[in-house]
């Protein structure tokens, strides 16, 4: 990994406030794989709660000023798949035309497919744990990070990718492997009920193949599924990819 890149960490809004330390994990990944991580102090939100509530239009200045905050850096990274679909697919009209965004569109990756599509490394490391994987669907069907099962196209995953090269780790096939776990950001919110079978779902298929850690690339759906897990008191641990990634290789 040539050291001169100069890479832009964004870290969503719900992984700063409840999960900062799978924000330090993906910049302690980055660094140890030879990148130059900024952090800029000024970012927020990124627009896409109210976006997908519907107020697309209230979301011209958190989408100018995240356009303001990364122009300048050579790659950005987040640790979420909804995050960077949300600014390569449904900012508003009023950004899409700032001068900036077709290059911003262009340079901004989910982590794993910034590991895999661009520095191309060869992770070394222990993780021995058997290990379940949700595959959320913006990052699936969105940014295209796996095969899903309604395309007949072969069969891969960029995250399995990843943790396969890790001494140790039992990768777990699921049955419905790429199912929603029904989070969803406010629907979760507004069907409750559904939202929770959904995520119940999801849940037995990797209990019934005796996982012991659910990962995965958005600590939204993870936050989901683990909040029902621990209501029902189910003995499951909950990681993000580059929480395992990062210890492993330490």
């Amino acid at each position: 990994m040539p050291e001169y890149k100069n890479i832009g960490l964004f870290i969503p809004c719900y992984i700063d406030q409840f999960y900062p330390q799978v924000g330090i994990a993906s910049l302690e990944l980055l660094e140890k794989l030879g990148c130059q991580v900024g952090f800029p102090l000024g970012q927020t939100c990124c627009g896409q709660p109210l976006a997908n509530s519907g107020y697309e239009r209230d979301t011209e200045g958190s989408s100018l000023h995240f356009i303001e905050q990364f122009q300048h850096f050579d790659y950005i990274v987040a640790p979420s798949g909804s995050c960077v679909l949300h600014i390569k697919e449904h900012f508003p009209a009023s950004a899409k035309i700032h001068p900036s965004f077709p290059e911003i569109k262009d340079k901004i990756f989910e982590l794993t497919e910034f590991l895999t599509d661009i520095l191309k490394v060869a992770i070394q490391g222990k993780f021995p744990h058997r290990v379940g994987y949700h595959a959320s669907c913006h990052g699936l069907r969105g940014l295209r990070l796996g095969a899903s099962s309604e395309l007949n196209i072969a069969d891969f995953n960029k995250s399995k990718q990843l943790l396969s090269q890790l001494e140790g780790l039992d990768w777990v096939e699921l049955d419905r492997k790429d199912e929603c776990c029904g989070f969803g950001g406010t629907f979760a919110v507004s069907e409750e009920a559904l939202s929770v079978q959904m995520g119940n779902d999801r849940l037995r298929d990797h209990t019934s193949h005796q996982v012991e850690i659910i990962t995965g690339g958005d600590v939204s759906c993870l936050m989901h599924l683990e909040g029902i897990a621990k209501r029902q008191h189910e003995k499951l641990k909950f990681m993000h990819i580059a929480e395992i990634l990062n210890q492993a290789i330490s």
